[in-house]
């Protein structure tokens, strides 16, 4: 009996430094998370702006021609740019994300082939696993999001749109809506589309429409003066357009692995809390059985030596 107390004692110990580890992760994952919905929001205004002057633009300028808004059908690949993360221990970021795109590339024709663009590790490596093309990797971006390490993925994008080797380019990520609600999409990039919804976090979003509809910004009474032409200005907006679209789409992505994490460890966190009190109440009636069978023993001896007088 000692022996089995000896390896609850040990089990109980290991199972409280496994929930001191997955408290501490919970505590960064929160603390990172909650800097990731700051960017989301603190970007969020410039990525309207910006679709609102594409929009005023193309009122007055022949949209249609130039590269980025017409449509390529004589192309014969599309491209995926999937958004995952670096690591793992955040529950089904990831999984629901990849079942998500496997239904989306399931529904286009059998003959088009599908080239993927991946941010982050883990996508990297499923898309390897089930031999997709992959034409390309960008690691270490999910954590830490820049402007400046974003740029290599739109100018890809483009160029490669522009080329007329991709008949459309969409983006896969995962949708930060609430700490407890991050929702996987696909959606189209390229030709430049406007994302719906991107970027819609709880109330800050209605708060942010309310104060864009009073300010009227999309008044049809406006007038726009263009220097040197709208078709140059477009020329110069639509890259941005999508390379804004694209830097929301990872940070929408970052916001919701560390959301998602955080969720995993505070419920691996109550697991072991959960284990540690089964393997106190087996340890303490291992121990009382200890007890009792040596009491019993005790007993049982007096009683042999009482006989034996």
């Amino acid at each position: 009996m000692a022996i089995s107390t000896r390896l609850i004692r040990r089990r109980i110990k290991s199972v409280t430094s496994t929930r001191k580890i997955t408290k501490a992760m919970e505590l960064v994952a929160a603390s990172k998370m909650r800097k990731a919905v700051s960017s989301v929001l603190a970007s969020q205004p410039y990525a309207e702006a910006a679709w609102t002057a594409i929009k005023e633009m193309a009122k007055v300028t022949d949209a249609g021609l130039h590269p980025l808004l017409s449509t390529k059908p004589d192309a014969e690949r599309v491209m995926v740019i999937l958004f995952t993360s670096e690591r793992g221990l955040c529950g089904g970021f990831n999984s629901q994300l990849l079942r998500q795109v496997s239904q989306f590339t399931g529904k286009l024709p059998k003959d088009l082939p599908v080239d993927f663009v991946t941010i982050g590790r883990k996508g990297q490596v499923a898309i390897q696993r089930q031999g997709l093309s992959l034409i390309a990797t960008f690691n270490e971006l999910a954590s830490h999001p820049t402007v400046a390490e974003m740029r290599p993925i739109a100018d890809l994008a483009v160029g490669d749109f522009t080329a007329g080797k991709c008949r459309a380019i969409y983006l896969a990520f995962t949708d930060y809506v609430s700490a407890l609600v991050q929702k996987p999409r696909v959606s189209q990039l390229l030709p430049v589309a406007r994302i719906e919804g991107l970027g819609e976090v709880g109330e800050a979003l209605a708060q942010s429409q309310n104060e864009k509809n009073e300010l009227n910004i999309t008044d049809p009474s406006h007038e726009y003066l263009f220097e040197p032409s709208p078709s140059e200005v477009l020329d110069v907006m639509l890259p941005r357009l999508v390379e804004s679209q694209i830097y929301q789409a990872l940070l929408e992505s970052s916001a919701s692995e560390h959301s998602a994490r955080m969720l995993a460890m505070r419920t691996a966190s109550d697991s072991a809390e959960e284990m540690i009190d089964s393997l106190t109440l087996s340890y303490n009636q291992a121990r009382q059985a200890g007890i009792t069978a040596e009491i019993a023993e005790i007993s049982s001896g007096k009683a042999a030596l009482e006989k034996s007088r």
